[in-house]
């Protein structure tokens, strides 16, 4: 009886460890247009910076994304979305034939965290890009994939 009740406490006492751990950092790839590696790192309970480094046929860039983040548990346990703004840094050649350009971008999105450390997401990433005259990025809705620990 003794071992009965060491060994249940002990899966109690794992399980609510197990639950009392919070997975706050994610890595993945963003994939769509193009394809981005994609790093999510928790600012507080509700928001978190995105940092992407993609490649496309145009060219390369640098994203960095402010990201709010609400709970849609209502729907579904896992389920979030999220809105930001930030800024983009790279080599575009799209419209222009210059080396470096510079953008802000906005983004919303909706992702599931499974109960495994997966995260998917679908997002929309509209941006402006600022050197060599005003024009708009080319993006589309993306999925994300991305590891969590």
């Amino acid at each position: 009886m003794k071992k009965v009740m060491i060994t249940l406490m002990l899966i109690l006492g794992l399980e609510t460890g197990m639950h009392a751990q919070q997975i706050t950092k994610a890595i993945g790839l963003r994939l769509g247009y193009g394809g981005e590696v994609s790093f999510q790192q928790p600012l507080g309970s509700a928001n978190r910076l995105e940092l992407d480094l993609g490649l496309n046929r145009y060219g390369f860039g640098l994203n960095g994304i402010y990201q709010w983040v609400w709970d849609l548990s209502a729907i579904s346990d896992g389920f979030n979305w999220y809105a930001g703004v930030g800024a983009s840094i790279g080599s575009y050649n799209y419209y222009s034939n210059s080396p470096l350009n510079v953008g802000i971008l906005g983004q919303i999105g909706l992702e599931y965290n499974f109960k495994i450390p997966i995260q998917l997401s679908l997002d929309y990433r509209p941006g402006f890009y600022l050197l060599n005259g005003f024009y708009p990025s080319y993006d589309e809705i993306c999925l994300g994939v991305r590891y969590k620990f």
